[in-house]
């Protein structure tokens, strides 16, 4: 007997075990349907010793204070800003787009205030932003928005931007300086011993049992339980009864190199349509390992496959707020993280989405008692 069943090992079920055992004393059941615990955060070593994602490069940043506080109790932090270039006819470039992108792809020597100057006469006025592709054109016009996102866009959701709400490009920003920093956020750092050691010690709690390489169906007959956590697919939960929301999947090549490194920046994005993967990163810019050695991976968007990404269109959020009704609905279940929630969450947005969730659940508690 459980007073918390939690679907899914990731951060979110994680953060909500670790809370709802160390400080309301619950019982608590974790299960996870793959074999290891860190979800998409998970970063083993292989067989050389070289640590990396094994679902693809997952980079911590965050304004919020109250979130890096919480973590902080089980990890150290190694600063990391993270860096990409991307492969434009031969040459890399910085993306965000930014002044040395500017001046390297037209052979300028514009200072900040020139590089305003040049985006503005470039972006096309419109009176509502409606879709990605008006997004981008309203920042940086047309020539620029074919060279970096059009394509790219295409093969990483299989849809064209026009597709696809504003804020899939909006959230990249546009820069006039020199800051070739990928995100912007006060807070940059990775933890020390990895991700998968962090979530680790969040679950080392007497109160909580963890138990790997099972799923929902499989357990709900076997374990009693008050009230479950669920942190996987929402369409799932309830039999897909008004049909599958749709996700992007990833597939990944690996391949590890007898050299030190390999690329200069964590990732190399490759926009062009002619090449079939999104971005190859290098692991070791992100761990901060030495080693010999460096592992790389190459990055398919696929169709098919584990669930990566909700696909932001207005049909897909009308599905999902079907399922949100039932999901209110229900009393003795809590809905927490990207695929509950349908929602892009960066790692910090679901720890924050997580502890939020605890206090509800603490105040319920109380109230009860």
């Amino acid at each position: 007997m459980y007073d918390y069943l939690v679907v899914g090992a990731g951060l979110a079920g994680s953060t909500l075990a670790e809370r709802l055992a160390s400080q309301l004393g619950a019982a608590v059941l974790v299960i996870d349907k793959r074999s290891h615990v860190a979800g998409n955060t998970y970063d083993p070593l292989d067989a050389d010793g070289l640590r990396y994602h094994r679902y693809g490069p997952h980079i911590f940043h965050t304004n919020a204070r109250h979130v890096v506080a919480y973590l902080s109790a089980f990890t150290r932090w190694r600063p990391y800003e993270h860096r990409v270039l991307a492969r434009i006819a031969g040459d890399l470039v910085p993306i965000p787009i930014n002044r040395t992108t500017i001046n390297r792809l037209y052979g300028l020597d514009l200072d900040p205030s020139g590089v305003a100057r040049f985006l503005a006469a470039r972006a096309e006025t419109r009176e509502r932003i409606d879709n990605s592709e008006q997004m981008i054109l309203s920042r940086v016009g047309r020539e620029l928005y074919e060279t970096f996102f059009r394509d790219y866009t295409r093969k990483q959701w299989g849809l064209d931007p026009a597709e696809l709400d504003a804020s899939v490009c909006g959230r990249i920003p546009t820069r006039t300086n020199d800051d070739d920093r990928y995100f912007g956020d006060s807070f940059q750092a990775m933890p020390a011993d990895g991700f998968t050691a962090m979530v680790t010690r969040m679950l080392d709690h007497p109160r909580i049992e963890v138990v790997t390489g099972s799923d929902f169906a499989s357990i709900a007959d076997r374990a009693r339980f008050n009230h479950v956590i669920y942190t996987g697919p929402i369409d799932e939960f309830f039999g897909c009864k008004f049909g599958r929301l749709p996700y992007r999947s990833l597939r990944f090549e690996f391949a590890t190199h007898d050299t030190p490194w390999m690329q200069p920046a964590g990732c190399v994005n490759e926009p062009s349509a002619g090449v079939p993967y999104t971005r190859t990163t290098e692991y070791k810019h992100l761990t901060g390992q030495h080693h010999a050695k460096t592992i790389l991976s190459r990055e398919y968007p696929v169709a098919d496959g584990d669930p990566y990404y909700p696909i932001p269109r207005p049909d897909n959020r009308e599905l999902y707020r079907k399922y949100a009704v039932l999901a209110a609905a229900q009393r003795n279940a809590t809905f927490v993280g990207r695929l509950a929630e349908y929602k892009y969450f960066n790692m910090d947005q679901v720890v924050a989405s997580a502890l939020a969730a605890f206090d509800e659940l603490a105040r319920t508690a109380a109230v009860a008692s």
